[in-house]
């Protein structure tokens, strides 16, 4: 009995010390999936039809499996690297959109304002069906980007489908150079100062405080309406920074990947002079990533009122690996969250105030409309004002008050902006 039970010991110690643990397991696992790889290699280099090299096949099998992962992960291969680092730092020749690829179907995240796309009638949501006759079914994003930019002056026809249409239409946008201008400024009302950002650059917070200390010398700043509409986003440490003009504490916005232990957190600090004022803000679609984490870090301070519609709901963070050949990954490796740590990925942030975009008559109808308004200046033999002789600064003024007051006339969304940044109380200066 004794010899049975040694024996039965023996055999299981023997058992638990020779069998193959999980590293070893995992460590068979990988080689039987590198040795898979490596058949399927041999064997399309073989047997393909056409010429193939084995460069091709290994940069298209990272491709495809990087890809594969979600809409804004991609390998860059050397010249798609370049032609990325350009985008952040100085002008470029396109048609000015930013695109993602949602399901497999290009999308039109956003057109930049003032560029061809804009002024061709392109919107956030558009889907991009043909670049040039060719169907984009299959495209990738990167190639979907080197098709669309060009040389300035040449022509891309884009089949397009808007999201509020069942028939797809075909525009042909002439490429310009498109210059990075991050921040518009225009005073709508004594003292109530309406603030563009059309991006995240590496000088938005810059001179978006620079627009505000400008306003500033020769006005009573009381209010400011923040433009973030059709912002696609850009640079995280530029959207921490105009973000922190408005917040003097707490946190800004954090992001986490997969390991729970390596979150990072980035919060308000006082370098900056804050700005007290009461704050609207307003949102839609086509506001995405550094645009939202800004919505949502003055959502959840109440800093600002957020108007308008829901936001593009980009709340992931890529990383960008550069590899030895030149070449680089950029992969998906956390999410952001606002500083109550609502993700919003896919979901968007929320408006306060939710109010649709009602768009303005047409062109034809206004010009139709200003054919028939006769005003004093229309008149034969209408006196002058006497003003001729006064400073170009206040022909400046009259200028911006009438751009102002067009632009009021055009759209719902900033009037009501105004009238809700007038109403708010203001907040106590902080000492």
């Amino acid at each position: 009995m004794r010899i049975a039970l040694w024996f039965a010991t023996f055999i299981l110690l023997f058992t638990l010390t020779v069998a193959p643990g999980p590293t070893m397991a995992a460590k068979n696992d990988h080689f039987e999936a590198l040795k898979r790889f490596s058949q399927v290699l041999d064997m399309v280099e073989t047997y393909y039809v056409k010429p193939v090299t084995r460069k091709e096949l290994i940069d298209n099998s990272i491709k495809g499996m990087i890809e594969q992962l979600d809409p804004h992960s991609s390998y860059l291969t050397p010249e798609d690297y370049k032609e990325m680092q350009v985008d952040t730092s100085g002008k470029f020749s396109g048609i000015g959109i930013e695109i993602s690829l949602d399901q497999g179907r290009l999308t039109c995240v956003t057109p930049i304002e003032d560029t061809p796309a804009d002024k061709a009638g392109m919107l956030a949501g558009d889907l991009i069906l043909e670049i040039d006759g060719e169907s984009t079914q299959d495209m990738s994003l990167m190639d979907a980007v080197k098709r669309i930019r060009g040389k300035k002056g040449t022509t891309v026809k884009l089949m397009i489908l808007h999201k509020d249409s069942n028939k797809p239409q075909e525009i042909a946008i002439v490429r310009g150079t498109i210059p990075i201008v991050s921040v518009k400024s225009m005073s709508l009302e004594d003292g109530y100062l309406y603030v563009r950002l059309t991006k995240f650059h590496e000088s938005t917070t810059k001179n978006m405080r620079e627009k505000i200390a400008e306003y500033r010398k020769s006005h009573e700043l009381k209010g400011i309406v923040l433009d973030l509409r059709n912002n696609p986003g850009g640079l995280l440490g530029q959207a921490v920074s105009v973000a922190d003009t408005f917040i003097d504490e707490g946190t800004i916005v954090y992001i986490q990947g997969k390991d729970k232990a390596n979150r990072k957190d980035f919060f308000a600090s006082r370098t900056a002079e804050e700005v007290t004022v009461p704050l609207v803000v307003l949102i839609n679609a086509g506001s995405a990533s550094a645009s939202e984490i800004v919505a949502g870090a003055l959502q959840d301070h109440n800093r600002g009122l957020i108007v308008g519609e829901r936001s593009f709901g980009k709340g992931s963070v890529q990383t960008i690996v550069p590899m030895a050949d030149g070449s680089a990954i950029k992969l998906t490796t956390a999410l952001y969250y606002t500083p109550k740590g609502r993700s919003i990925q896919a979901l968007g942030i929320e408006p306060d105030l939710r109010i649709p975009f009602v768009a303005p008559p047409k062109d034809d109808d206004m010009e139709m409309r200003d054919r028939f308004i006769v005003r004093e200046k229309d008149l034969n033999r209408h006196l002058e004002n006497g003003n001729k002789g006064r400073s170009d600064k206040s022909e400046g003024e009259n200028e911006d008050a009438e751009l102002a007051k067009d632009r009021l006339a055009r759209d719902n969304q900033l009037r009501m902006a105004l009238e809700l940044v007038k109403s708010l109380p203001k907040l106590r200066e902080i000492n």
